[in-house]
């Protein structure tokens, strides 16, 4: 540790549960032939629901293509043909009422470099973010890397009440008391993070909330980052994405992510997409690319993709929701007959539960011996303490994954919570309203 520096010190003291969780399903991953009791994941957000059919075409000839401009430099934002078919693409998928211009789009190697790159161009070291919580919380690793921008929470709670009809719901009152305690506490405000659908809770924005969340960073001249990683896995297609608002309060201020990891299953081939109308955020953002570039031999595979639109519209999308709402029916049907609530089911990826009733105490300390105890018996799940969670005893569920996984999952579930202690609900549980 002494060899280090400073920052190199910090990168390893931030370890923490997400990490912690994904590198002991990767070094003993559960197999049904090869390794039975290895770790059944359905802790990590990833959709392996369509692998077969995503290999099935990955593997066709027309994704072989190799010419000499795809082994050489290229343009650090992004090849030009995958920058138009991007910007086709989210145009009709985000029903942008007007085409997208690709000269506004950036292409790096995956959402979290987005985020990397974009707080360093819009923000300075100790300004902040405000974000609700529960969150994702290596979004505070991503954008202090370059940046140290650091996190002002807006924290949610289970609580309903007459105003707040589900619970967890995001307010503008939330907003503005966070910014009082930013105020308070000396921290410059200079951004809004949004993910929608929210991640973990599942929520999907009302277009009425989206403009006011909008209008509110414009009143305070904030930017916002939009991340719509999730939008194509909303099972009812009930999403309003930022790109379909007509007027935007600031658009120049607006910056929209999106990328593969989640919609088409395609963590590993590591693509995102950063669209905004800020020409000098184009311009910055650029030279930073350089060190986030995908290789041209990805790029062309994804805009051979994108460009499909008969396979997508007519194979991947619908097979995708189906498989997606399977999954989802499994596990959460598993759960309910554990007597374990969720909340929205918006998204076919994931799931959030409250599990608080199986905790010894309402406590995060036994919140973290319950996941304990699920790891001894090679289940990994995501304790709300990971995302910032404000209230002990939720945990995120992910649903898109093989049906076996489901099954061992929800085996060893029920084997722990039946034989480890339990304790009263609490009073308070949104239970009813979760259903």
């Amino acid at each position: 540790m002494e060899s280090l520096s400073v920052r190199g010190r910090e990168l390893v003291s931030e370890t923490g549960i997400l990490e912690k969780g994904f590198m002991m399903c990767l070094q003993d991953p559960y197999d049904k032939h090869s390794n039975p009791q290895g770790f059944a994941n359905i802790g990590v957000t990833e959709n392996k629901v369509c692998y077969d059919l995503l290999k099935e075409r990955l593997m066709r000839p027309d994704m072989t293509y190799l010419e000499p401009s795809l082994l050489g430099y290229n343009n650090f934002a992004g090849i030009k043909s995958l920058r138009e078919e991007a910007a086709r693409f989210l145009t009709d998928y985000c029903r942008s009422p007007v085409p997208l211009n690709p000269n506004n789009i950036i292409i790096m190697n995956g959402c979290c470099s987005v985020l990397c790159a974009l707080s360093a161009v819009i923000c300075n070291p100790g300004d902040g973010f405000l974000t609700p919580t529960p969150y994702f919380s290596r979004i505070a690793l991503y954008t202090g890397a370059y940046s140290g921008l650091q996190p002002v929470y807006v924290p949610l709670n289970s609580q309903v009440t007459e105003d707040h009809s589900l619970p967890f719901s995001l307010t503008i009152q939330k907003l503005e008391e966070g910014m009082e305690k930013a105020k308070q506490q000396g921290i410059r405000v200079k951004a809004l993070i949004l993910i929608n659908p929210q991640n973990p809770l599942g929520e999907v924005y009302s277009p009425h909330l989206l403009k006011e969340c909008l209008e509110f960073a414009s009143r305070y001249s904030l930017h916002v980052i939009l991340d719509e990683i999730y939008m194509l896995s909303v099972l009812d297609n009930d999403f309003t994405s930022v790109l379909s608002i007509r007027v935007l309060p600031d658009p120049m201020r607006t910056h929209f992510i999106w990328g593969l990891s989640k919609d088409f299953g395609m963590n590993g081939l590591r693509v995102g997409v950063l669209y905004t109308e800020n020409k000098h955020v184009v311009n910055s953002i650029s030279h930073l690319a350089t060190f986030h570039q995908c290789s041209g031999t990805i790029q062309y595979m994804v805009y051979q993709l994108l460009r499909d639109r008969d396979w997508l519209d007519n194979v991947f999308f619908p097979t995708n929701k189906e498989l997606l709402r399977e999954s989802q029916t499994t596990l959460v049907t598993g759960l309910e007959e554990l007597g374990i609530p969720v909340l929205h089911r918006s998204t076919g990826i994931y799931v959030w539960a409250d599990f608080s009733k199986f905790l010894t105490s309402q406590t995060f300390e036994a919140e973290m011996d319950l996941w304990n105890r699920l790891i001894t018996e090679k289940l990994y799940i995501t304790p709300g303490k990971a995302f910032e969670c404000g209230e002990p005893g939720w945990f995120r569920l992910t649903t898109s994954v093989p049906y076996d996984v489901l099954q061992v999952s929800l085996q060893r579930l029920k084997k722990v919570l039946q034989c480890g202690p339990q304790s009263n609900h609490r009073s308070n549980s949104p239970k009813n309203e979760c259903k």
